[in-house]
């Protein structure tokens, strides 16, 4: 029991004051110049105004008699 928390204490400390933090990073983080690219092209394609939308005509209904 002694020697068990003697060793958790010490994989704590050494966790705890290790110098170099972990930095988890997926591969895929890199951006690709070509990806880059192709999503400023669709970002400036998202930019152009769109015609104003038409409204429908309103039809005025006649009574039936």
């Amino acid at each position: 029991m002694k020697w068990t928390c003697l060793a958790l204490i010490a994989v704590g400390l050494a966790g705890w004051a290790s110098p170099t933090p972990a930095h988890a990073v997926p591969p895929t983080a890199t951006p690709s110049p070509g990806y880059e690219a192709r999503l400023q092209e669709q970002r400036a394609a998202q930019r152009t105004p769109l015609p104003p939308a038409v409204k429908p005509r309103r039809v005025k209904r006649t009574r039936a008699h």
